[in-house]
């Protein structure tokens, strides 16, 4: 039940839908019958957190515990800050309406670093102290996990417990010990040194970190119960780990307002930009039979109308046209749209076009990420332009118009030249619609370019790389606008001060939590929402703590140096990252992990076992 004075100013905001919660398929408990409350947060909005696949995931997880309850909280907008500000509201949680300050654990999701003001400013809005050290009771304990927990460094002050990799079994084994240690009434330290025993998390109050004078890391020391590397969480068999049956049907319209299922995890492409690609490995597949009744439960206890196959390059899937095939038996009766993201345009096969043209056509989307073979090369993407001109060709058969294409500016060993090549690669794509007998006729073709600005990433062959400058940036986004001759080319490219920032904190180190406080105090959240983004602002708190943020974007590291997240373990050995660096800068490739096995190292963490090599 709402707080009343909650329910007096949801008139007064946009979108009050994002506030109210009572959703279908939510999760109602008596808290008097539970041993752990769980807020899991996002940091941002409504909209983008209901559209998360992982948070479903890890909701449904804990809620089919009996003595767990687990309650969805999401940063509120300008609008209604300002109003909990003024009335003394405190953040509370959707499903209960409780301020999140009395829950056992609080929990926050890092899907991009631009969110750690948010993550700040979420804790205030609760009345939680920011630092783990002036946490000093049992609850609430503040945990995170995503994508960015594999360089947790720059929030690491803040947070008391990092969960890394996969988290549908690390969630479990972790409100376990919240509720053993709760009833024992331990003390924080004790449910601590407890949990970084067991793999899949990292504790970060658990190591000692020393700098040289140049600023870089001098040594990074564990103590307590912690490991010398805190290891990833891998869940084996991906048909067997939890799923949920149902989603929770958002009140108002989400980013993502569809159902959406994950095929399988990992990539075998090995991408030299791409952390997702390395951090999800092992690669692990579902079984087709899984995904579709999966599927067909979701569509049935959610009323969606499209589904979503969700995997780091789809048309990988080894039992994709055996899904689709199934799929389409019912799909197609009841006008169930199916989405396929993600696509290579090496393996869009003619029987794959097919059965996408059986169901509502959606747009196109395919990543050449580079407009020459050069650079196609140096960073492994191993398709060439005829690859890409044949997909696109087929495409045009099939009935379709507009195709989108994925481009990076910035990467490491980029001419001028190479950012020609994105416009004269994209002016072919639309000479070959006028050239292909079979396009629809009297339609004209309309062909999107996203260039976006590399930012190297940890646990990829390019975390020793440096950023590009805005400057530099800038001056290549004016060369690539410069170079397209023609309307039926449009051209959508990131602002560069945000790519820096993101530079800054993907590599930061403990010294950036300073930082990001002081950043906040001055007004910045919501970061990753251009309008709402204070450069100048995170600026000045650099400026006035004296820490150079281009140490951290636009420095080339040495392989030798100690980078702030080699104490922990995302299975990728540095020594093949190091490898596949080298290759990059002679423009060499390594074949795909269905070809031949690179020898990565990320087995090691799911007992030997890797769905690329037992299907090579």
């Amino acid at each position: 039940m709402l707080d009343e004075r909650i329910q007096k100013i949801l008139l007064k905001v946009q979108k009050p839908g994002r506030y109210v919660g009572g959703e279908l398929n939510s999760v109602l408990k008596n808290a008097d019958d539970v041993d752990v409350r769980y807020a899991f947060c996002f940091p941002d909005t409504y909209e983008i957190g209901m559209s998360h696949l992982g948070m479903k995931i890890l909701y449904s997880v804990v809620n089919e515990l009996p003595y767990a309850w687990c309650e969805r909280v999401f940063a509120p907008g300008n609008d209604m800050e300002e109003k909990m500000r003024e009335n003394n509201i405190p953040l509370w949680a959707l499903e209960s309406g409780d301020p999140i300050k009395s829950f056992d654990m609080i929990g926050f999701t890092l899907q991009y670093e631009l969110s750690f003001s948010n993550i700040l400013n979420m804790l205030d809005l609760a009345g939680i102290p920011f630092y783990s050290k002036d946490r000093t009771d049992l609850a609430p304990l503040v945990v995170a996990g995503g994508p960015c927990a594999c360089n947790a460094e720059p929030i690491a002050d803040f947070i008391d417990v990092f969960m890394l990799g996969d988290g549908e079994e690390t969630t479990v084994t972790l409100i376990d010990l919240v509720r053993k240690h709760k009833k024992l009434g331990s003390s924080k330290i004790e449910l601590l040194r407890e949990i970084a025993q067991h793999k899949g998390f990292y504790v970060p109050c658990f190591y000692d970190v020393e700098y040289n004078e140049d600023c870089t890391i001098k040594s990074v020391t564990s103590k307590e119960t912690a490991p010398k590397k805190a290891e990833k969480a891998v869940v084996a068999d991906m048909d067997k780990v939890h799923f949920p049956e149902k989603f929770i049907v958002p009140s108002i319209e989400i980013v993502h307002d569809r159902v959406t299922a994950e095929i399988f995890r990992g990539c075998i492409r090995g991408c030299r930009f791409c952390q997702a690609g390395f951090i999800y490995r092992p690669i692990r597949e579902k079984s087709a039979e899984v995904v579709n009744e999966q599927c067909k439960s979701l569509i049935e206890t959610s009323g969606y109308d499209e589904i979503s196959l969700c995997s780091l390059s789809t048309s990988d899937y080894t039992e994709i046209q055996p899904l689709l095939n199934t799929m389409l038996e019912w799909t197609s009766k009841d006008k169930i749209n199916i989405s396929l993201p993600s696509l290579r345009v090496d393996n869009f096969s003619d029987e794959l076009m097919k059965k996408l043209t059986e169901v509502r056509r959606s747009g196109l989307t395919f990543a050449p990420e580079a407009g020459t073979q050069r650079l196609r090369d140096a960073i492994n993407k191993n398709i060439t332009e005829d690859d890409v001109i044949t997909t696109v060709d087929k495409a045009f058969s099939g009935g379709w118009t507009s195709v989108k294409l994925y481009f990076m500016i910035g990467l490491p060993t980029e001419t001028p030249e190479d950012v020609e090549g994105i416009a004269k690669l994209s002016q072919r794509v639309v000479d070959e619609f006028y050239r292909n007998p079979d396009r629809p006729k009297g339609k004209g073709v309309q062909v999107s370019i996203s260039a976006s600005s590399f930012v190297p990433k940890p646990f990829t062959p390019f975390q020793w790389e440096p950023q590009a400058t805005m400057d530099e940036l800038a001056e290549k986004q004016k060369h690539l606008n410069e170079s397209v001759t023609t309307k039926k080319i449009r051209i959508s490219t990131h602002l560069t001060p945000t790519s820096f920032m993101e530079g800054v904190l993907a590599r930061g180190d403990r010294r950036l939590s300073k930082v990001i406080e002081l950043a906040w105090k001055k007004g910045c959240k919501f970061d990753s929402w251009d309008d709402q983004f204070k450069f100048d602002k995170w600026m000045e708190a650099f400026d006035e703590l004296g820490i150079d943020p281009t140490f951290y974007a636009n420095r080339k590291r040495e392989y030798d140096e100690i980078l702030p997240w080699d104490h922990l373990d995302y299975g990728v050995s540095k020594q093949f990252l190091i490898n596949e660096n080298k290759k990059a800068h002679c423009a060499e490739t390594t074949p795909h992990c269905r070809i031949k096995c690179a020898g990565c190292g990320s087995n090691k963490l799911n007992g030997g076992k890797c769905d690329a090599l037992c299907k090579a």
